[in-house]
């Protein structure tokens, strides 16, 4: 296996180990009724916008994801939240410059001694959850993962459904398009398996919310098209997506352990397409 496959499918391990940490490590993470900026940069921004979701879903306060290249300003009580598995991206690196000192910055990183941890008022160190690859899997869904249980979500179903997602057959055809809708938290994670299928791939995809997806998107759909919705599909929406000769997958579990599907399909059409999804061309495990 590569190094990737490896690392994803480590993903209910790591995610139990995440479950086991002591509640205590989580206190450094936002309180109740904290008002929230969360940031990040490509995967990291897109879990963070998950985040946001489940945090004000479960009622715990405003919270909203920012890309760290668009902070333009923060609103007044706005704490910061950085995630970053390397601790070395540039752009997180001058989010945490400009604020210093004037808001209060929380950190959950997976590199000890690097900038961002040192640029940080407190931090979450998950460096047992870090990755060799370039492509992000199971980092970014630890610390999801972390998130989620800090926001008073039982979240302790994961890591079997993470197990069964492994174990499933990867919905590849002959497919050459693919579009990941979702709804709520799930909207970020479509986003976030969109990202890995392009980069692990170079193929054709989208991501939107369900219903943005009629608004337009749906007329590029052919036969060569999967269509995997990260909940269930409205009745208007499987007929349309039925009408232009698309495949249409619906979900079976939780969107965090359809994402660990969708890792697979990535490193599927990496093979497909004779890429090794250990190095993607032009990219590097940090922007720096």
């Amino acid at each position: 296996m590569t190094r990737t496959e490896l690392e994803l499918r480590s993903q209910p391990e790591v995610w139990q180990r995440v479950l086991d940490e002591p509640s205590g490590r989580l206190s450094v993470l936002p309180a109740p009724d904290d008002r929230v900026a969360v940031i990040g940069c490509g995967t990291s921004y897109y879990i963070g916008d998950a985040y946001s979701r489940f945090r004000e879903a479960q009622g715990r306060g405003l919270t909203r994801a920012l890309i760290a290249s668009e902070v333009d300003r923060l609103y007044e009580g706005e704490t910061i939240l950085l995630i970053s598995r390397s601790g070395t991206t540039r752009d997180l690196i001058r989010v945490a410059d400009r604020f210093t000192g004037t808001r209060k910055i929380t950190g959950i990183i997976g590199a000890p001694g690097t900038p961002l941890v040192a640029a940080c008022n407190q931090v979450i160190l998950l460096d047992y959850a870090d990755e060799i690859s370039t492509i992000q899997t199971r980092y970014a869904t630890s610390v999801l993962t972390l998130l989620r249980r800090s926001t008073g979500e039982d979240v302790s179903f994961l890591p079997g459904q993470a197990r069964q997602a492994l174990a499933a057959p990867i919905p590849l055809q002959d497919e050459d398009h693919f579009v990941f809708l979702g709804t709520g938290p799930g909207v970020g994670l479509a986003a976030e398996a969109a990202l890995k299928c392009r980069e692990a791939g170079g193929v054709w995809t989208e991501a939107y919310a369900i219903s943005e997806y009629l608004h337009g998107p749906v007329s590029a759909a052919t036969k060569g098209t999967l269509v995997w919705s990260f909940a269930p599909a409205p009745a208007e929406l499987a007929r349309a997506v039925r009408d232009t000769g698309a495949r249409l997958r619906e979900p079976q579990w939780d969107p965090q352990a359809e994402l660990v599907v969708c890792h697979r399909l990535a490193v599927a059409l990496a093979h497909r397409a004779g890429r090794d999804p250990d190095s993607p061309r032009f990219l590097s495990r940090s922007v720096t």
